[in-house]
């Protein structure tokens, strides 16, 4: 388990304090101190803190006492969304699931991870098997790829930074930096991601952007099938599925910018191309 930070630990303690003090009551240091069993000295600095991050205010008329200020509004607002986000996107996952009877996931992005948050089971027998709440490499993943494409490169680095070799599930998983550059930039160019047996040796993948009110990528929609049902025909078939979901989800979510044609034909995807050439990796 990470090492907690004591400092970290009692401001959560302030704040949690306030959430649990009657509204529209204010707190003093002196009873925040009494309240925590905390030092004067102690508090009054962790409340000088939360009041320049903006998590506390000085009320106007009693510039002593202290109530919740606006980031802890925009906290509450994040996480309301990030609900929305699931529940509108099991909804849309779960009528894209029964056009076609494969599975269905919604990931966010987080660090280099991709978190699950919603998804839809294939009723085949022969599915992919997966969880809400599952963590797999983004780079390895349609939806992490597809996530990915939304960083500027100098964000990109910085997610990597110190990282020598991507670390592979697969022996089709990006292993390369610099390859992994140049998947997103053809993604960006596409408008979907591919996970050819990148995080499953069995499975292929295709993803869409989902976006929000800000018209800010914030998710992605994907559906898994397993190799032995992937003929160019249903592959065509797929991609228009989840440009379609992740276009309706992205509608609920309030995006009202340019929503690219569901119907709009991709080029083939690699493996139904005669492999040329050296290997991508």
């Amino acid at each position: 388990m990470p090492r907690r930070v004591p400092a970290v630990d009692r401001a959560f303690d302030i704040l949690e304090l306030f959430l649990r003090t009657p509204q529209p009551e204010s707190l003093s240091v002196p009873e925040i101190a009494r309240a925590l069993e905390l030092p004067r000295s102690t508090v009054h600095e962790l409340v000088g803190t939360l009041v320049a991050r903006r998590y506390l205010r000085a009320l106007e008329d009693h510039p002593y006492r202290f109530a919740l200020d606006v980031k802890v509004f925009e906290l509450g607002n994040a996480y309301a969304a990030t609900l929305d986000l699931a529940r509108e996107g099991q909804e849309v996952a779960r009528r894209i699931a029964a056009a076609c009877d494969e599975t269905v996931h919604i990931a966010v992005l987080d660090g280099t991870e991709v978190f699950y948050i919603a998804k839809v089971d294939s009723t085949n027998a022969v599915r992919l098997v997966s969880a809400i709440g599952r963590r797999l490499p983004a780079h390895c993943t349609a939806v992490g790829k597809m996530l990915l494409s939304g960083l500027s490169d100098a964000e990109l680095t910085e997610r990597y930074r110190g990282v020598d070799r991507l670390p592979a599930l697969t022996a089709n998983s990006i292993t390369s930096l610099d390859v992994l550059r140049r998947e997103l930039a053809a993604i960006r160019q596409r408008g979907v991601a591919y996970d050819n047996c990148e995080s499953n040796a069995d499975a292929r993948c295709v993803a869409a952007p989902v976006y929000d009110h800000r018209g800010h990528l914030v998710a992605a929609m994907s559906i898994s099938f397993p190799t032995i049902r992937d003929t160019p025909e249903r592959f065509c078939m797929l991609s228009k599925l989840v440009r379609l979901g992740a276009g309706e989800l992205s509608r609920r979510l309030g995006y009202r910018g340019t929503i690219p044609d569901p119907e709009a034909t991709l080029d083939p995807p690699p493996w139904h191309l005669e492999r040329a050439g050296p290997e991508r990796r």
